[in-house]
């Protein structure tokens, strides 16, 4: 039971910032807009709201840093590929390879401490936030424990996460706005003749696409981590990526895709080392590729059941 409680409050902790990271892509190539660039955007706001968290000594300021650096990014996405008719996938590639070079480039100038920025003190790092009531039920047999270890116990951002799901899918469903996005996603000619901007819906998804972009990589250096390592996000966007595609492009399956690379990545860090039965001790480089070799597998079963939006990866040009 200890190992399960432990393995599920992991979960959560690493799922955050790829559930985040899906709902982003999801904004974006709802609206018709192919975003590759998640991990460039994510990383370049770990290394903004690591840098600002230890300066201003304030998680929160550190957060709203690696947001706003992470939605600059998506207006240059927005700017090359929806004003300017741009190749998308050339423009997030690039947006990976700037992020990727520059971060540590600029923590060891501003720093000098080999790429990454300083330990954030305590008051400059997210605390495990704890419930009411979490200890007083602490001894209750299976309920007590899951609520006191699992539920209790996270940072901020993870509790917000929780918040934001519910939130994207009623935006997404249940408001003008989001029915304009699933439109200009699917016929934005139609929606053009209707008298709806397409280029400002495009935008303002991305706008959002980059704000949440900004949370996850905020996540990563203020609440998950003590400050910004080089290459800190090791391929979450792209998981991020492959779980909105395994989840249809859709909020609530895409959060269930999360939990699931989360669980295989929690499961192989306590499986190294670990003599398996039969098979014996594997090896770590193979335990540590798991979560890789199941996105992998999932996408091959199930990517050709996934409908995309029809208009996704297509530049709209307005008929004359």
């Amino acid at each position: 039971m200890d190992m399960l409680v432990s393995m599920l409050d992991a979960t959560f902790r690493v799922a955050t910032p790829l559930v985040l990271a899906g709902l982003a892509g999801l904004f974006s190539e709802r609206s018709g807009v192919v975003d590759i660039g998640l991990e460039g955007k994510m990383l370049a706001a770990a290394f903004a709201g690591g840098s600002v968290a230890f300066i201003a000594a304030d998680p929160w300021v550190g957060l709203l840093a690696a947001m706003l650096t992470a939605w600059g990014l998506s207006m240059v996405h927005a700017f090359a590929c929806v004003t300017h008719n741009g190749n998308q996938m050339v423009s997030g590639m690039a947006i990976n390879i700037v992020a990727a070079g520059i971060t540590p480039t600029l923590a060891s100038a501003w720093f000098h401490e080999g790429g990454r920025t300083p330990v954030l003190p305590t008051e400059g790092r997210f605390r495990p936030i704890d419930l009411p009531l979490a200890e007083t039920v602490k001894d209750v047999p299976i309920l007590g424990q899951l609520y006191s270890d699992v539920i209790s116990g996270h940072t901020a951002p993870v509790y917000l996460t929780a918040l934001i799901v519910p939130l994207v899918a009623y935006i997404l469903y249940k408001t003008r706005f989001g029915l304009r996005l699933r439109a200009v996603g699917d016929n934005p000619h139609a929606l053009d003749t209707a008298g709806v901007s397409v280029s400002r819906t495009r935008y303002l998804a991305l706008s959002c696409n980059g704000l949440l972009c900004g949370m996850a990589g905020g996540y990563l250096s203020i609440a998950q981590s003590s400050g910004f390592l080089q290459d800190m996000t090791a391929g979450k966007g792209y998981l991020a990526l492959a779980a909105l595609i395994f989840g249809k492009w859709k909020p609530w399956p895409t959060l269930f895709a999360c939990l699931l690379f989360a669980f295989t990545d929690a499961l192989q860090v306590r499986l190294q080392g670990v003599a398996l039965p039969v098979i014996g001790e594997v090896s770590v480089q193979f335990i540590q590729a798991v979560p890789y070799i199941l996105t992998v597998l999932l996408l091959a079963g199930f990517v050709g059941k996934a409908v995309a939006p029809k208009a996704i990866g297509l530049p709209y040009v307005k008929s004359r």
